[in-house]
């Protein structure tokens, strides 16, 4: 097997697949419009950013879906479930897999993780730990932890939710740990400037405009921090 050939390519619309109309809901999201449109490549890693409901997570959890990971999280083949809320957007979206990369994965998506924790308790299986007797930012990392020696497509849905400074930088160490030994592939959507400096990472701003390339140091997200970091009582002076 191609140790360095990601496990997906490419994402774009399934011709055979009934069109979606882009007044319904989520084509209604200028990220999903441009994949269904014009297709996504993937590189090694992938990293989305943005405001709360530019369509991010949306983008990601349809990319899980198609890939046949559990909407709620979990590895591929995961059919976990509390309360349905993802869209349909996966079922009309082709993927193009990486020649004799692995087909495994994990989907980390941060909002439905106590749940999927209860999941693995009443199914216990492997070595897991108890993921509920550990902290939020703990159990993220366990999990993580438990999870990397599998290669395949990791996808991670705002996990820094969960983690504290030092938190983020452990995962992003992680990470790179799963990429450096091969045959995996991230995908990653975030709010945490940590997480999106993930070496070799291409970067995408995600806005009413779609998704578009975007250097680190020129998102909005880092400006923003550092402005911030620099100065919080002027920020403050117009909040309180």
């Amino acid at each position: 097997m191609p140790r360095n050939e990601p496990p997906l390519r490419s994402v774009r619309q399934d011709p055979d697949a009934p069109v979606l109309a882009r007044d319904t809901w989520p084509a209604t999201l200028a990220p999903i419009t441009q994949l269904l449109d014009n297709g996504l490549e993937l590189g090694p890693v992938t990293v989305f950013v943005g405001e709360n409901g530019a369509g991010k997570s949306t983008l990601v959890e349809a990319i899980a879906g198609a890939y046949g990971m559990g909407p709620e999280g979990g590895s591929t083949g995961s059919r976990h479930t509390t309360r349905r809320s993802e869209s349909t957007i996966a079922d009309h979206l082709r993927l193009s897999r990486g020649l004799g990369a692995g087909r495994g994965g994990f989907f980390l998506r941060a909002e439905t993780m106590h749940g999927f924790f209860t999941y693995l308790e009443d199914n216990p299986g492997g070595s897991d730990p108890v993921f509920h007797e550990r902290s939020h930012g703990e159990s993220f990392l366990d999990l993580v932890a438990a999870r990397s020696r599998y290669p395949g497509l990791w996808i991670l849905d705002e996990p820094e939710s969960a983690l504290s400074f030092t938190g983020a930088l452990a995962l992003l160490r992680d990470l790179q740990d799963i990429l450096d030994a091969g045959g995996s592939q991230v995908i990653l959507s975030t709010h945490s400037p940590i997480l999106a400096s993930l070496p070799g990472a291409v970067i995408y701003e995600v806005g009413p405009w779609g998704y578009r390339p975007c250097d680190w140091d020129d998102l909005d997200l880092v400006r923003d921090w550092r402005s911030f970091l620099e100065a919080p009582e002027r920020y403050l002076r117009h909040l309180l």
